[in-house]
């Protein structure tokens, strides 16, 4: 979540903060969210950027959104190149 954070926090126009998450029910663990305040420009760059974050680090990821008021979310495990041109096809649209 650090790396994410401070990926972030290096977009202009971008403030990043951690608050603490709280668990469903029924799930156990402890849970920090990252909120992105910023103006529209500022998430659309600050989303633009995150394959170069994903390719750059390799490892499990989850994101979750909302996109024209749906919940949209994405779980990835050792994610290839393949699934990344997917990601960046969607991010572009």
């Amino acid at each position: 979540m650090a790396s994410l954070r401070d990926w972030m926090r290096g977009q202009p126009g971008v403030d990043v903060a951690v608050v603490p998450g709280a668990p469903g029910p029924s799930e156990l663990g402890a849970l920090e969210v990252l909120v992105v305040l910023a103006g529209s420009t500022g998430v659309v760059g600050a989303i633009k950027t995150l394959p170069d974050f994903i390719r750059s680090r390799r490892a499990n990821f989850r994101i979750e959104t909302t996109v024209n008021g749906q919940p949209f979310v994405l779980d990835a495990t050792n994610v290839d190149d393949e699934v990344m041109a997917i990601l960046e096809r969607l991010l572009d649209d």
